[in-house]
């Protein structure tokens, strides 16, 4: 396994870009807290928020109890702002919105959304237009479920290029990788307002000119679109 690549560091927490296919904790080999950990040769680090195994991009870890305490009531309090991309191969059903549900228990570790609306999972977002056949997706959670991202999109249409639960299998597992990247982050945290922003780094689709001119021309700043 190539070192996992630090993006910030300071005394309290600490950003990695997560590579796609990698379990967050430890399961088939060491996750990828284990890795960071001993990459950075730290005696305790504490997951603050987590990532999907196909999912790659910004995962936030904090260095002292104080700081996953703090950011514990952060992330309840949807205090921290994260946006995500995805590709699909599919056109959905609406192009921008809400996508808004319950979310309960399906086969085999999925999950799907129920006819009820009582505690809700809330997913924001804008597509365009890609290659053909490629639609691109900027999507803001305002809440934070398992799998809720995978869910919504399936549930308008557009589930993610090679995701393998979600998509039709067989297509799924020709792609290089699962299509969804943690792009963006924003919070404030001890009165400093820190954002950061980091572009997918493998997958040909996420890669090619086309999604590159999207993000640099119409996704930038994310948190002004929404």
């Amino acid at each position: 396994m190539d070192e996992i690549t630090l993006l910030f560091q300071n005394d309290d927490f600490l950003l990695v870009d997560k590579p796609a296919g990698l379990n967050f904790h430890s399961e088939e080999g060491s996750g990828l807290v284990v890795l960071v950990k001993e990459q950075l040769g730290l005696e305790s680090l504490y997951p603050l928020h987590r990532l999907d195994k196909m999912t790659s991009g910004l995962l936030l870890l904090g260095k002292t109890k104080e700081a996953a305490q703090l950011f514990g009531k952060m992330f309840e309090a949807r205090e921290v702002e994260k946006y995500y991309l995805a590709i699909s191969l599919r056109k959905p059903r609406k192009k921008q919105g809400w996508i808004k549900g319950d979310m309960k228990p399906a086969r085999r570790g999925s999950w799907m959304f129920a006819k009820s609306s009582e505690n809700p999972a809330v997913t924001q977002f804008h597509s365009t237009a890609l290659r053909e056949g490629e639609r691109g997706f900027l999507i803001k959670p305002h809440t934070g479920r398992t799998h809720q991202i995978r869910v919504a999109l399936k549930s308008i249409g557009a589930p993610i290029a090679g995701d393998t639960r979600y998509a039709q299998s067989d297509m799924a597992k020709k792609e290089e990788r699962g299509y969804l990247h943690a792009y963006a982050l924003r919070f404030e945290y001890k009165g400093e307002t820190y954002s950061f922003v980091h572009t997918p780094k493998e997958g040909e689709r996420f890669l090619s000119e086309t999604f590159h001119a999207t993000l640099h021309q119409v996704w930038q700043h994310p948190w002004e679109l929404f």
